[in-house]
């Protein structure tokens, strides 16, 4: 069993390079932009595997480049065949990855939490020592 994830983990790997590579020197498409890809996960019978990207630009433009990499999915797999020695080549499904979007409104909160603490300690320590 062991063995089957590390083949898993290692092959979801190679998918996500070589994807990369030919996304960025392959495709064509100006729907695409600048995209990253952050993940691949691989089905154990490596018949489909999500992509997750991240795309730099405006949040408009997730659903065209999310529909121009569908539309690019059969050409990319036909040369992800090609590049890997694998017995079958899985059918790719793309996907948006929010986690980066969660990541910065999570790092802004809790910047705004310590600047509201900071000045709120501030506050009361000044006020002590009015007092005395």
């Amino acid at each position: 069993m062991g063995k089957d994830v590390s083949r898993l983990r290692r092959v979801s790997e190679q998918i996500r390079r070589e994807l990369a590579e030919l996304i960025q020197l392959e495709l064509k498409d100006p729907r695409i932009g600048l995209v990253t890809l952050t993940d691949v996960e691989v089905t154990p019978d490596y018949s489909h595997a999500k992509i997750y990207f991240t795309l730099l630009g405006n949040v408009e433009n997730i659903s065209h480049a999310q529909d121009a990499l569908a539309h690019a999915s059969g050409f990319l797999r036909s040369q992800l065949a090609k590049r890997m020695d694998i017995r079958q080549t899985p059918q790719l499904h793309f996907i948006y990855d929010t986690s980066v979007e969660r990541g910065v409104t999570l790092s802004k909160l809790i910047d705004n939490a310590v600047a509201e603490d900071v000045a709120r300690n501030r506050g009361g320590t000044d006020g002590a020592a009015q007092d005395s």
